[in-house]
């Protein structure tokens, strides 16, 4: 059984072990290399000013993190952010995204977001099935936009509710 917790910058190795080999092997991500454990301590820190990082550990190592960080700077964007999740290979299959993502969402929704973003580069089945479990619609693609392995990769937007349809976004 793993354990869900808040995340701090003393977990960006473990963040970073799981990452590795997303960015390494697949197109799940853009990024071409993987980043230094002190950039993960610097995307940690930023996530927890205003939005939110978790981690889940079993047998006290990090297996998978879940994160939201802004969709754009702009004020009007502000009940709105985009969200992450990463779980390590031996760890998938046994529903820890979800439960990343279920504590991850009670959090940001009692911290007033409204609108959740994903970005899910294609294919990635595993990933899109996931989101649409958790409530994400897709929003638009953007076709050929990233280049990765030696391919065009389309992505895909996500787009899922917090909290109420309509009415003033909490003060």
């Amino acid at each position: 059984m793993s354990t869900i917790r808040p995340a701090t910058v003393a977990d960006a190795a473990g963040c970073r072990e799981v990452y590795a080999p997303f960015v390494r092997d697949t197109t799940v991500t853009f990024e071409a290399e993987v980043p230094p454990v002190e950039e993960f301590e610097q995307r940690i820190s930023r996530a927890l000013e205003r939005f939110d990082w978790l981690v889940a550990e079993l047998d006290g190592r990090i297996v998978g993190y879940a994160y939201a960080g802004p969709v754009k700077e702009r004020a009007a964007y502000r009940w709105s952010c985009e969200v992450s999740v990463y779980v390590a290979a031996d760890a998938q299959g046994h529903g820890l995204g979800r439960t990343l993502y279920r504590e991850l969402f009670a959090r940001l929704d009692a911290a007033g977001f409204r609108r959740l973003l994903a970005i899910v580069a294609l294919p990635n089945e595993p990933s899109l099935a996931l989101h649409s479990a958790m409530g994400f619609r897709e929003a638009g693609r953007l076709e050929r936009i990233g280049f990765k392995h030696g391919r065009w990769l389309d992505v895909a937007w996500l787009q899922a509710d917090l909290g109420p349809e309509s009415g003033p976004p909490p003060l």
